[in-house]
């Protein structure tokens, strides 16, 4: 039987370091030594991701972090001070879903060094799972007999054997990892990159048999189009080029950018189901061709994720979150039944007492059956000019799988979160969605908010976005050529809320100068506060203007002439970006709007 992994020490045995938990290390024939500050830092993001773990499934309590002490032959050990300060312990506590934060819970243990005998020996993913010889070996049946607290919780990922007693005990929400009890850990590891601590070595005649008919919630992922740049591939998210997003005003399916919370569910049309339910509503099934029955309604509408540019802004200060260029945005034609006509249908009537949001659940769900989901007012769903639609093409064609198929909601003028893809369920409430993503994600903060002092409930879920821009031709760290001694820029503008987009300026010198973009593209005849669609511009830009053709030629022949062109949008309520993401800096790293920037080499023609 193997030492537990974990044992919690009593705070009145650590003198000094009297607290409430401390992490054990053991050392290689080497004294105790002051706990090196990164390491303490270290200490204190696992603690606090721990919490995070907790809060994210509404059962957080106080947090009692307990000394991790593996099973070891050495006696000399270091302990590490772990804050007492409840606000200090709940550090870094995040919005992140249940698989993000399992990671990087692990993903910080991982970094422990020194001779720690921990799952940080296995340092990298290839060494995750691989026989230690210094550990003992079991078989699928002593597994099987560690299916409880009382017996320890054992579980295996390929050939290792992992106790996870007090990580269960320790997070609530745990209750997912105990779904792999005696068993193989392998479905939770493939969907949440899931690691634990390791206790043993599984029999190689076994390992075979636990992998057999193992499946990998993203093994039948859609084929994605190359050009396509993934910021994460479990679950699959990616953006296209910049280049890319300005050569049509209508952006390919295949190249639009796809977000993805959980694995791409596999839909068959002929068997698809949409429950629609809630208060003033009767409870209805429609099928696909029901929907299709429905008056059919096209909009052009953008679609921007929240974090959009959200690399920027961590050039400020790090952010939580996928690191997003300024492509997590296109522009394509949506076609479908208007949300409204299905709730009429349904019962629901306008100004239906006791209604305020209109909820959705997608077909894409983790191991416990929790779906992704989100919710709008019941004001932009039954608005006639909000444009709402249940879509089932987009630009023509079907939905792609990473787009929705066979129905997504299409929220113009809103973050892209609210418009849930693979439609499963439409709750008519009033109250807003629980989910997580609505209640614990995408939410903006003062900048001087941070992980200690964050309260999601003090602050409203996005809906509508604020005006953005960005140029995409040239990118950032491009050599360009002049030409007449102008700079040829071309990009994007938008506003949610169905707000037009008036005019873009640009500039080469660092504000001194403005020059107002041609504005190419853009939707025509469209009544005010619907303008869902994003406009496409181009501006020649005047470089080192008032200098003559030779001086430029000797400057750019002599030297690298490096120039940075700023872009700022106007949107019909004269809404404008801030110059910089100083002053909107926000711990998500959402709602990222201020100027956009790129430098450019100058060179001779």
């Amino acid at each position: 039987m193997p030492l537990p992994l974990f044992r919690l020490m009593p705070p009145s045995t650590l003198g000094s370091y009297a607290m409430s938990g401390c992490l054990l290390t053991r050392h290689n024939h080497t004294p105790p030594r002051p706990p090196n500050r990164g390491t303490v830092k270290r200490s204190l993001q696992v603690a606090g991701l721990v919490g995070a773990l907790a809060a994210t499934w509404r059962m957080y309590r106080y947090l009692q972090v307990q000394m991790i002490k593996l099973q070891s032959r050495k006696k000399d050990i270091q302990i590490l001070q772990f804050p007492t300060d409840p606000v200090r312990r709940n550090e870094w506590i995040s919005y992140y879903t249940f698989r993000s934060m399992i990671k990087e819970i692990i993903d910080y243990a991982f970094e422990y060094t020194g001779g720690v005998v921990t799952a940080s020996s296995e340092s990298s993913p290839d060494s995750w799972g691989q026989v230690r010889p210094d550990l003992p070996w079991y078989t699928l049946a002593d597994i099987s007999s560690h299916s409880c607290k009382e017996n320890r919780i054992w579980v295996t990922f390929s050939q290792g054997v992992y106790d996870i007693t007090e990580f269960v005990e320790q997070h609530p929400g745990g209750e997912k990892i105990l779904m792999a009890a005696g068993g193989s850990l392998e479905p939770f590891w493939l969907l949440y990159a899931l690691h634990s601590y390791v206790s043993g070595n599984l029999s190689a005649e076994d390992v075979s048999e636990v992998m057999a008919n193992m499946e990998d919630p993203y093994a039948c992922e859609p084929r994605r189009h190359p050009a396509l740049k993934p910021s994460s591939k479990k679950p699959f998210n990616a953006e296209p080029p910049l280049p890319v997003l300005v050569d049509s005003f209508i952006t390919p399916a295949e190249l639009f950018y796809v977000r993805n919370h959980l694995p791409v569910p596999e839909v068959d049309p002929a068997t698809y189901e949409l429950e629609v339910d809630g208060v003033g509503s009767e409870t209805f099934i429609f099928s696909l061709d029901d929907i299709k029955k429905f008056p059919k309604h096209t909009i052009t509408a953008t679609i921007q994720c929240a974090g959009n540019r959200r690399g920027e802004m961590s050039k400020v200060k790090p952010v939580k979150g996928l690191n997003w260029g300024a492509a997590a945005i296109g522009n394509a034609t949506w076609s479908g039944a208007r949300l409204r006509d299905i709730l009429l249908a349904t019962g629901l009537r306008d100004n239906q007492p006791g209604v305020t949001h209109v909820q959705f659940e997608g077909l894409d769900s983790d191991p416990a059956n929790v779906s992704y989901g989100a919710s709008i007012s019941v004001e932009k769903a039954m608005d006639p000019c909000g444009d709402t639609i249940l879509a089932y093409e987009m630009n023509g064609n079907p939905l792609l799988r990473d787009h929705g198929f066979p129905i997504r909601v299409v929220v113009p003028g809103i973050v892209g979160a609210r418009s849930v893809k693979w439609l499963a369920r439409i709750i008519v409430s009033g109250e807003e969605s629980c989910s997580h993503w609505q209640q614990n994600d995408y939410k903006g903060f003062c900048p001087s908010v941070d992980w200690n002092t964050v309260d999601f409930t003090k602050s409203p879920a996005i809906q509508e976005l604020p005006v953005t821009s960005a140029i995409c031709d040239p990118i950032d760290g491009s050599s360009v050529e002049l030409h007449d001694g102008n700079l040829m820029v071309k990009g994007y503008a938008w506003s949610g809320g169905g707000q037009k987009i008036v005019r873009v300026d640009v500039t080469a010198d660092g504000g001194d100068t403005w020059h107002v973009a041609e504005l190419i593209a853009q939707e025509g005849n469209i009544r005010p506060g619907r303008h869902w669609a994003w406009t496409l511009w181009r501006a020649d830009i005047p470089v080192l203007a008032g200098s003559s053709q030779v001086l430029i030629l000797l400057l750019v022949f002599v030297c690298e002439n490096y120039v940075e062109v700023w872009a700022k949008a106007i949107d019909s309520s004269y809404n404008t970006q801030p110059e910089s993401f100083r002053n909107i800096w926000n711990l998500r790293g959402v709602l990222s709007n201020a100027y956009h920037r790129v430098k450019v080499n100058i060179v001779q023609s």
